[in-house]
Order: C-alpha cells, then sequence, then structure tokens
C-alpha cells in the first residue's frame, strides 16, 4: 500500500483490464494484489518514463558519469520502478532503481513484479517501511537520487523537506498529491494546515492546487539554499502532480515567482502580487459601493508550470523514436502538446463559459479570442491544465470586450 505510512486501502482494481490476474501496461506485466491502483492514472507513469529517460541521457553526458539512481518511495504495486526499468534505463548498466512500499506484507508481490528488472543489469533494492522513516535513513546515509518518485495519497507536504533531501543537485522530485479538498478552496483550515497558505474557491481551481504544491516545494527548497525549476505541473481534477528540478541555488528572480492570486466572485477580474512587493489591490470592475471582497489564496507559485524547452526536447524524442517513445499511450502524447504549448504564465485563467456567463452569451471560441488579444500585444493562450480556460495578461475589460467580438 501507499501513502504517507501507507495507504489504507484504496479502489478496487478494474478486472476488465486485466489478465490472467496480470495487468499490462508499456512494456510491464505483472500482477496488482490487492491494494489500491488506478488503471487512469497511466499518463502520469507514462510521463515519469520520460523523466527518468531524460535524466539518463543527461547522465551519460557528464565526464566521468554515475550510475543512475532512481527511488520509487510509494511503490505500490511496483509499476513505476518496473517501467523505469524497462522503457528508460535500457542499456544503462549500473543505474539503481529502489522501490518501496509501506505494507512489508505486499513485500513479496513488489520483489516478484520486480524480477524481470534482474537480467537488465540494474541494482535493484526493494523494501517495506514507511516513506518518512526510509527517507530519514537516506538523510543521515547522505544517500541521494536523481529521481526521488513520491505518489501520495493525500497531502505529502509533512514529506517534502526530506524528499528534498534525498534530491541530487539538478534531480528531480516527482511528487502527486490526491488531496483535492484542502488546495482547492473546499477545505480552508486544512489548506493552512497541510500547506501552510490560504485557499480559496477559484474558476482554475486544478491550476491553484498546483500552484500551491509548488509553492510548498519551493519554500522548502528556499530553506535548504536550494532552487527549483517546474519541468511540469498537471491534472485530471483528482490528483495533482507536479515535477520539480532541484537546482544548486535559488536563481535571482525565484522570490519574485511567490506570491498572492486574488479573484473577485463579484466581477470576475483576477490580480497576482509577489510576496517580495506586495502593496494593495487594485480596483475591480465591480461598480461603486457593490465591491465584493477580494477571495485571496496563497502563498503560492505565480512562475511557470511547465519547462517548454524539456517538453519540447520529449516531442522531439517522439518524432525520433526514440526507446523510451515506444510504450507512451496516444492519451499522453495529447495531453504533453498541450502542456507544451502553455508554460503556465501568467497566473490568470477564466473558463470561456464563465466569460460567457458575465456577458451574458454563449462561451466565446476560446481559439479566436486568443488572437484578439495577441493582436492588441498581451499574452493570451488556451490553459494545458484545464480545458476550455483562457490564460491572459490582458485586463479583464479587455477580455470582455474580445470576447464580444470573437463571438
Amino acid at each position: 500500500m501507499k501513502g504517507q505510512a501507507g495507504r489504507r486501502g484504496g479502489l478496487p482494481v478494474d478486472q476488465a483490464n486485466t489478465a490472467s490476474n496480470h495487468y499490462c501496461e508499456g512494456a510491464a506485466r505483472l500482477q496488482l494484489g490487492s491494494g489500491f491502483f488506478r488503471p487512469q492514472s497511466r499518463p502520469s507513469r507514462d510521463l515519469g518514463v520520460l523523466v527518468v529517460a531524460q535524466l539518463a541521457r543527461e547522465s551519460l553526458q557528464h565526464s566521468q558519469p554515475e550510475p543512475l539512481a532512481v527511488l520509487d518511495a510509494m511503490a505500490g504495486c511496483g509499476i513505476r520502478a518496473l517501467r523505469y526499468g524497462l522503457e528508460a534505463l535500457e542499456g544503462h548498466r549500473g543505474a539503481q532503481i529502489w522501490a518501496n512500499d509501506a505494507d512489508s506484507a505486499r513485500l513479496p508481490l513488489l520483489e516478484a513484479n520486480l524480477a524481470p528488472l534482474a537480467q537488465r543489469q540494474l541494482e535493484l533494492r526493494s523494501s517495506g517501511q514507511t516513506a518518512q522513516y526510509l527517507l530519514a535513513a537516506c538523510l543521515q546515509q547522505r544517500q541521494r537520487f536523481d529521481l526521488v518518485d513520491l505518489d501520495a495519497f493525500g497531502c505529502p507536504s509533512a514529506l517534502v523537506p526530506l524528499a528534498l533531501e534525498a534530491v541530487k543537485t539538478d534531480g528531480v522530485l516527482y511528487l502527486a498529491s490526491t488531496d483535492g479538498r484542502s488546495p482547492t478552496g473546499h477545505d480552508r483550515p486544512g489548506a493552512i494546515r497541510m500547506l501552510g497558505a490560504g485557499a480559496r474557491a477559484h474558476p482554475a481551481s486544478w491550476e491553484l492546487a498546483l500552484r500551491l504544491q509548488l509553492g510548498v516545494i519551493a519554500r522548502a527548497a528556499w530553506a535548504m539554499g536550494r532552487g527549483i525549476e517546474p519541468l511540469l505541473a498537471f491534472s485530471e481534477g483528482r490528483t495533482f502532480r507536479t515535477a520539480v528540478r532541484l537546482r544548486r541555488h535559488p536563481a535571482p528572480s525565484d522570490l519574485l515567482q511567490l506570491g498572492l492570486l486574488a479573484h473577485c466572485h463579484g466581477c470576475g477580474d483576477q490580480q497576482v502580487q509577489a510576496l517580495q512587493q506586495l502593496r494593495q489591490w487594485q480596483p475591480c470592475l465591480c461598480l461603486s459601493g457593490q465591491a465584493v471582497p477580494l477571495a485571496v489564496s496563497g502563498p503560492l507559485w505565480t512562475g511557470a508550470l511547465q519547462h517548454p524547452p524539456t517538453l519540447l526536447a520529449w516531442l522531439e524524442g517522439h518524432a525520433a523514436e526514440r526507446p523510451e517513445w515506444a510504450q507512451i499511450s496516444p492519451t499522453t502524447r495529447r495531453l504533453l502538446v498541450g502542456l507544451a504549448a502553455d508554460h503556465g504564465e501568467p497566473a490568470r485563467c477564466w473558463p470561456t463559459s464563465e466569460i460567457g456567463r458575465r456577458l451574458r452569451q454563449g462561451p466565446p471560441p476560446l481559439v479566436r479570442l486568443a488572437r484578439l488579444l495577441q493582436a492588441q500585444g498581451y499574452r493570451a493562450q488556451a490553459s494545458g491544465v484545464m480545458a476550455g480556460q483562457l490564460r491572459s495578461d490582458a485586463p479583464w475589460a479587455v477580455v470582455l470586450e474580445a470576447a464580444k467580438a470573437a463571438k
């Protein structure tokens, strides 16, 4: 089982996806057992394969390359660790994969599923410890990894400092959270306890959750004197996933990427401010005397959510038929194209349905609306995180006028 201290149950496996008690995905064929597993989460596993393949290529570029090291701290049945070894590390002799799950009773299943990696000249290790204990032991032993994969159940914020300690410089933390209430404004006390931030209802709720998660990672990294660079951030509305590269030092502009996001439920306007330059909020479009208090969320990450050069390089690898792409699903390819087209700035998004509702008309055509705003010199594009949403730095009044013209 998976989780901060092990998952205590989960959804039953869809038996339609099994054959002879085995599940096949990518190059992996394994037994799922009785624990928590979601076939629908395949895109996250596909993207994890691309992250590991990228790290493997980078390791070979060093003058004295070290064997790549991967830690799957909440391995469950072991499918992610198995796919990393089979699909991303073929030919990388000496690469290390450590698969851990908090439920020690599932260790025989985990080891049986990972057995095919024994023929791949990989250094394989498995364990049945809680993630807290495992990461604390890694810190004590000064053991670090190129990738730390935390596929958590619930909110993993308490594990983030220890997890970052286990990531090598320029390595990647791949983090998941299934806590959908706290970071989307539906459990405000929970957001304060779990994230150290305020979270209010927002039309781009998935993105709000991802930005709050990145804010937690950034603050923990900065406290260590390190910097972060988001590689990708995505969600299907149920699980919120971020892959973040850990840098040796924060960039001078990094502190400007932590701020507050305000939304007016009265007129629909949104504003973003950096904590370092915090000042009075500007008037919105609400009529004088009828202003609605702004719903302010944060501190959260207001910078880019994706790293376009990395995502575009992955897509070029698909075109060049790199080996890691052989098992990537069409769904994941479409997701990656959308993420690569929207790096996630600015942090202001509106559903076209809300824009249409405020104009008392149908939703404006998203592509045409974005082009009209771009023609006026503003940044505007479709959100890669949530479908049917406009991202733009244009003033709200300009967005509404362009929406009228787009219709």
